[in-house]
């Protein structure tokens, strides 16, 4: 399972926007939003280049 840190969710609405987000990308499963440790936990095999787009399309910032 790979993890990612995001920044700027701050509710329930951002964690479910979030969620869509990665689970509308090809190759994308088990998508599992923190929002108390900022983080994003998804399982597949895809650019990790691809899931940062995907997240800062829809106004947060990944963390590296």
């Amino acid at each position: 399972m790979m993890t990612v840190k995001i920044k700027g969710m701050s509710c329930q609405h951002c964690v479910a926007s979030t969620t869509k987000a990665l689970e509308g990308l090809a190759g994308v499963s088990g998508v599992q939003v923190d929002l108390d440790k900022g983080e994003a936990s998804y399982e597949g095999e895809i650019d990790p280049q691809t899931v940062k787009e995907a997240i800062e399309k829809i106004g947060f910032e990944v963390v590296e």
